[in-house]
């Protein structure tokens, strides 16, 4: 068995500790697809991170059975050659709770205790007690999906005594949520929220799922912050929500990534852009390893279930 990994940088104590338990497998570990690309038709596993995988590639690696996506997003993947050629797929859903939690947690204190601010009083010598300073100690927080992720980002809000009120297509209550309701019902929920913190991944049920509307119900003290998919919300909505409905708006992700220089959204004082990284972490490939570890002990013995399956049909 031949297993061709794409990640660049894997440390050496992972190489070697898959090397040692795996005795029966071939691993080659290659610095990004610009190398991995000529292993591809002799790999019967393919650890990727899938924005580089195309159609083409996927055809060319005629013994491939299995491909691990060492990301939790995969919009980009060609999941009908997959399906086509039934390819086994996982992902790593679920290792970003901890970094993405901090990440929104961080952001939502940012915004309301000043922080840019008074980073810009600091670098003009400005001795200003203007800023209004708010808590978010006690506030409501509707957290769009309810995986992982968000059950992290609703763990730490118990920190700050919020009420966590979760929304997802099930609607399913889930640990650390005090309530949860169907995407239906999304409408309902929106004008309790101080804070509406969005981790949802992009499908057809989730593209541009948020529309003007959904701001006009917001409380006009409410910080929206998506750390999903760019395409759950139009720029231009979300450009007239910060002037007129809501107070701030924290976004790690867009609908054109990176994010143009000229864009608007780069200007708007109301507006706190991150360049998509609110899921980094030193941990993060160390995670993803362990993860694909326990799924190479089940997929050689056949002895186990596998984590994190993906339903090329779906996409997720």
């Amino acid at each position: 068995m031949k297993i061709v990994s794409a990640i660049k940088r894997v440390p050496d104590e992972i190489q070697l500790r898959l090397q040692t338990r795996f005795p029966e497998a071939a691993f080659i570990f290659c610095h990004g697809m610009g190398e991995a690309k000529y292993y591809l038709e002799e790999a019967d596993v393919f650890i990727t991170y899938g924005e580089d995988l195309d159609r083409e590639k996927i055809q060319s690696a005629k013994k491939l059975k299995w491909i691990m996506v060492l990301s939790a997003g995969m919009d980009l993947m060609p999941f009908d050659e997959i399906a086509k050629r039934d390819i086994l797929v996982t992902n790593v859903r679920g290792i970003h709770a901890q970094p993405m939690g901090e990440y929104a947690i961080s952001m939502l204190l940012q915004v309301s205790r000043k922080a840019k601010t008074l980073i810009q009083q600091e670098e003009n010598a400005e001795w200003s007690r203007r800023p209004v300073m708010n808590e978010i100690s006690g506030r409501t927080m509707v957290l769009l999906g309810t995986g992982a992720i968000q059950q992290e980002v609703a763990r730490l809000a118990k920190a700050f005594q919020m009420k966590t009120i979760g929304v997802s297509k099930s609607g399913k209550k889930k640990p650390h949520f005090d309530q949860a309701f169907p995407v239906q019902q999304l409408e309902l929920v929106l004008p309790r929220a101080d804070f509406v913190v969005a981790a949802l991944p992009s499908t057809p049920d989730t593209k541009y799922l948020l529309e003007e509307k959904h701001f006009k119900v917001m409380p006009k003290r409410a910080i929206f912050l998506n750390m999903g998919r760019g395409d759950l919300v139009a720029s231009e909505v979300i450009l007239n929500a910060v002037r007129k409905e809501i107070s701030h708006a924290v976004l790690d992700v867009f609908e054109e990534e990176p994010l143009p220089e000229d864009h608007p959204l780069w200007r708007e004082e109301n507006v706190t852009v991150t360049p998509h990284l609110s899921g980094i972490s030193p941990h993060y490939v160390p995670r993803g390893f362990d993860l694909f570890e326990k799924n190479l002990s089940v997929f050689i013995s056949g002895d186990g279930e596998l984590r994190n399956i993906i339903d090329p049909k779906r996409g997720y």
